[in-house]
């Protein structure tokens, strides 16, 4: 078997479970606003999604070491079928009340959760497999994130407006089943390292405590990493602000319905993905920092100001173009840093902990926006979430600490590929 087969085939089921999600990111706020007319109704299905998911992120990082991430992911991808299916089955049966709605959404959020880490903890061990340089893997992930995100949106927009936000859904459900067979076929037979990380054959002894403690002990210690989680904590609380509430009401008010989301998430994920291949091409010689501080400048603030009025959407167009290619060198430069500061034994832990500290103030972000929304306006509140994600994404600026991203590990032999460090 190729040894990188197990590599594109995690990038191949990354792509369609993305791209489902993205279905489903447009679909169900928007499903909400139009049904309900409240901007708080929409935030609170953030909150119901992603407060289980942050909750088992973090509670299922040992499960994972023990169990090995391939077998946790493709679980939960396998069980999220009929979870997320029922809702445009509930839907047309008439028996979708707005509390078991909620409750399917929280479910969902739920297996989400530890299917994400488990995913993510896979992705040390799938770069040695294949040979190739941490960064080069990133930037393909962040790549194929991108790149499904773009199709996604395109996809999600005129999909909504043709057969409805519920309808919709029924195609996040099938990516879900088409994730977990793509992993399941890519990963077969493979050795015990793409499968549980080498390192973890202990974990089982230790009691599930203990393990929690010892992930959680070793993010504390590293002062890099705990930053960028709270940075990014931060970000992602004022981007889900902005996608899951203040997009779909700038929508309704200046942008022209459901098409107009689409169109603006295809241009700014389509743009990304430009930016994602030029960090996967050229991510190990650009200066980290630097990189890092530039791109939050050009993918923060400016969407936020020139969404706040009544301009054109060509010029919102515009700005998406910009940020969106910014954005694009962020996260693999972020992913290459986290992954080479996590000793393997502790990859899926770490990495569940920290992802959900990254989400951990994500399911407040859609209800923080909808109450600033029905409280000041549309125009308050971009303005508002924009001057903060410029502050938080600038801070770093003042932190001496974070020039330590520039610092990479040295091959162990000279001929050897680079890789995460141990």
């Amino acid at each position: 078997m190729s040894t990188r087969r197990p590599l594109y085939g995690w990038l191949t089921s990354e792509a369609i479970s993305l791209t489902g999600t993205r279905v489903s990111m447009i679909a169900l706020p928007y499903f909400v606003y139009t049904t309900t007319g409240s901007a708080s109704k929409t935030g609170l299905v953030a909150l119901a999604e992603m407060l289980p998911l942050v909750l088992l992120k973090i509670l299922g990082g040992p499960i994972i070491d023990r169990v090995g991430p391939r077998r946790i992911s493709i679980t939960c991808d396998v069980l999220s079928v009929p979870v997320v299916g029922a809702i445009p089955l509930l839907h047309h049966l008439g028996q979708l009340s707005f509390p078991g709605f909620l409750a399917l959404v929280a479910v969902a959020g739920a297996l989400r959760g530890p299917g994400d880490g488990a995913k993510s903890a896979m992705i040390p061990s799938l770069v040695e497999h294949a040979g190739v340089p941490m960064e080069r893997a990133t930037g393909l992930g962040s790549t194929v994130e991108r790149s499904a995100s773009m199709l996604g949106a395109g996809f999600a927009g005129g999909l909504v407006a043709a057969v409805g936000p519920a309808n919709a859904l029924v195609v996040d459900a099938v990516s879900f089943g088409l994730s977990a067979a793509v992993l399941a076929w890519a990963t077969r037979g493979i050795g015990g390292a793409a499968v549980r990380p080498e390192g973890t054959e202990g974990a089982d002894e230790a009691p599930y405590r203990q393990q929690l403690h010892e992930g959680w002990r070793f993010l504390r210690g590293d002062r890099v990493l705990l930053g960028i989680a709270v940075m990014v904590a931060l970000t992602n609380f004022l981007d889900i602000a902005w996608s899951s509430v203040l997009v779909p009401v700038w929508a309704e008010e200046y942008g022209g319905g459901a098409a107009a989301i689409g169109l603006l998430f295809a241009v700014f994920s389509g743009s990304s993905v430009l930016g994602s291949l030029c960090a996967a091409t050229w991510g190990e010689r650009l200066p980290r920092y630097a990189t890092y501080l530039v791109a939050f400048l050009v993918t923060g603030l400016p969407r936020f100001v020139v969404m706040a009025w009544d301009v054109p959407v060509w010029s919102v167009l515009v700005v998406a173009v910009a940020g969106g290619f910014a954005s694009g060198f962020l996260n693999p430069i972020l992913s290459a840093v986290i992954f080479e500061r996590i000793p393997t034994a502790l990859v899926g832990r770490v990495t569940s902990l920290t992802t959900a500290m990254c989400f951990v103030l994500m399911p407040l972000g859609g209800l923080a926006g909808g109450l600033l929304t029905d409280g000041f306006g549309l125009t308050v509140a971009m303005l508002a979430i924009g001057l903060a994600y410029f502050a938080v994404t600038m801070l770093p600026a003042l932190d001496p600490r974070w020039k330590e991203m520039d610092r990479r590990p040295e091959p162990a032999d000279p001929t050897a590929p680079a890789r995460a460090a141990r």
